[in-house]
Parts: C-alpha cells; sequence; structure tokens
C-alpha cells in the first residue's frame, strides 16, 4: 500500500463510505510475506512513500518475477528493478506475459543502459521542481540513466544533460540556465570528479554528487572520485556511493518532494 491510497482509504472512512472494521482489517495485513528466498517489506510504501525497489543482480528471473507478481497483487503499481542484465531482462518480461495466474499483463519497460527495469507505471508527477542529471562524460551514462528511470519513476520532471566535463568548460557553461532553474542537481564523474565541485559553486540547489568507476588505473575504480567530493571545499553538495544512481535519483526525488513535509506540518498544525 502506498501513502495515496492509505490516504484516500482514511478519507473513505470519514466520508463513511468505507466502515473502521473494513480499514483495520485492510491496516492489519501482514506487513511483509516471506517467499522463502526473500521477505517483502509491503509496508514501505506506507512509510517512506515509495514501495521496495527490487535489486536485480544476484536474482534469477525467476525469483524477480515472484516478487513482482507478489508485490502487484498487494497493490504496488510501481516496481522498481535495479542493476538487471538485459538477457535476465528479456526472460522476466516473458514470465510477466505469460504468467497465467495474474489477471492482467504488467506493463513493462527496461532502460539498456541504465541496467533498470519499471513494472508497472510512473508515480504521478508531483515533485515541486526539476532534477537536473548531469555527467562528465559519455562513459557516465549507464549510471546517470540508472539516476534518470528512477527519479522519473518517482514522479519527476527530469532533465539531462550529457557529456559537460571541466575538461571542456564550455560545455558545463552553455547549460547555465538547467543549473539555475533546477531545484536538485545530481551530477555524475569518475576520473577525477572535479564536475559537481564547480557545479555546487553554480547552483543554489542542492548537488548530489555520485562518482563513477570510470577512469584509469590510479582512479581506482571510482575511489579517487569519490575522495575528491568527498574533500570538496563546495557547500551545498552530498556524495553518494560509486556508480550508485539508483540512490542519487531516490534522493533527490525525496528533496524534490519536500512539499509533502510542508503540508504534513500543516495538517498537524505545525507541530512536530
Amino acid at each position: 500500500m502506498e501513502q495515496a491510497e492509505m490516504r484516500a482509504m482514511l478519507e473513505r472512512v470519514s466520508s463513511g463510505e468505507t466502515s473502521v472494521d473494513e480499514a483495520l482489517l485492510k491496516l492489519k495485513m501482514d506487513p511483509f510475506e516471506d517467499l522463502g528466498f526473500a521477505k517483502i517489506d509491503l509496508h514501505r510504501g506506507v512509510r517512506t512513500g515509495s514501495s521496495e525497489v527490487i535489486y536485480g543482480e544476484g536474482k534469477t528471473a525467476s525469483q524477480i518475477n515472484s516478487i513482482v507478481r507478489l508485490m502487484w497483487e498487494r497493490g504496488q503499481r510501481t516496481i522498481l528493478i535495479t542493476r538487471i542484465s538485459p538477457e535476465k531482462s528479456r526472460e522476466l518480461e516473458e514470465s510477466l506475459r505469460e504468467d497465467p495466474s495474474m489477471e492482467c499483463v504488467i506493463p513493462y519497460h527496461y532502460n539498456e543502459e541504465g541496467r533498470i527495469a519499471l513494472a508497472g507505471k510512473k508515480m504521478d508527477k508531483s515533485g515541486i521542481g526539476t532534477i537536473l542529471v548531469l555527467t562528465a562524460g559519455t562513459s557516465d551514462i549507464p549510471v546517470a540513466e540508472e539516476a534518470a528511470v528512477t527519479a522519473e519513476a518517482l514522479g519527476n520532471d527530469v532533465v539531462r544533460v550529457y557529456d559537460a566535463g571541466v575538461a571542456g568548460l564550455e560545455r558545463l557553461l552553455a547549460h547555465l540556465r538547467d543549473i539555475m532553474s533546477a531545484s536538485v542537481i545530481i551530477a555524475i564523474a569518475g576520473m577525477e570528479g572535479a564536475l559537481p565541485v564547480v557545479v555546487t559553486g553554480l547552483a543554489d540547489c542542492p548537488v548530489i554528487a555520485v562518482p563513477t568507476s570510470v577512469g584509469y588505473g590510479t582512479s581506482l575504480g571510482g575511489v579517487s572520485a569519490l575522495l575528491s567530493m568527498l574533500n570538496a571545499c563546495a557547500s551545498g553538495m552530498c556524495v553518494e556511493n560509486i556508480d550508485n544512481g539508483f540512490g542519487a535519483g531516490y534522493f533527490a526525488s525525496m528533496i524534490n518532494h519536500m512539499n509533502r513535509q510542508m503540508e504534513r506540518q500543516e495538517h498537524l498544525g505545525g507541530k512536530a
């Protein structure tokens, strides 16, 4: 159950369309279900606003199919699957389409560059502004696509600007309008990881830096970029783990939905 679904149910209780006992039964449903190989958190959408995300690497297509099917049956309509290979994605899509136990075919879209899939549909757009996903180089695009698809699925407008690293500063400065009009920026870079630091000095919004494993030997698989970002002098920047586009996209979405917190505080009369 998502937060929006719970709010709708409580409004039905308030209007008399649903009885208190019916609502209580819905809320008492098990918070998780044990499939043997995975315990599915079915109440995460209520707590956090978005349902559990499936990490595809290390899971078989059959296991992912079982998880998706259970989540769908329990009312989840936005199901992200990260780090899933093209081969596994094709197998999963076929199994979802051919599953005789499903009442309907679950919509499925796969982004091969980002190795990320969406079963179901994107959430309705409700972010307060635009999330800018910016990369230093073309080689950083896979991480950027993981971030962008995640943010879009969670109900955000996303603008992509790729290959605008500081090695050719004019490429970055050509996008000043995008940088200065964004509500959140995800800046992705490998090598020496300089891009997020420069962007933070130009923007008046939070910047989420993502180091990538792109680079030659002494980049140490992204460790050099990570340390550069952690040691940055520019204020207003936080750092995700190496290649963690999903984490950046999710965090950016939370920032871009701070209006939810404001509305909650208003409903509570300003009380903490």
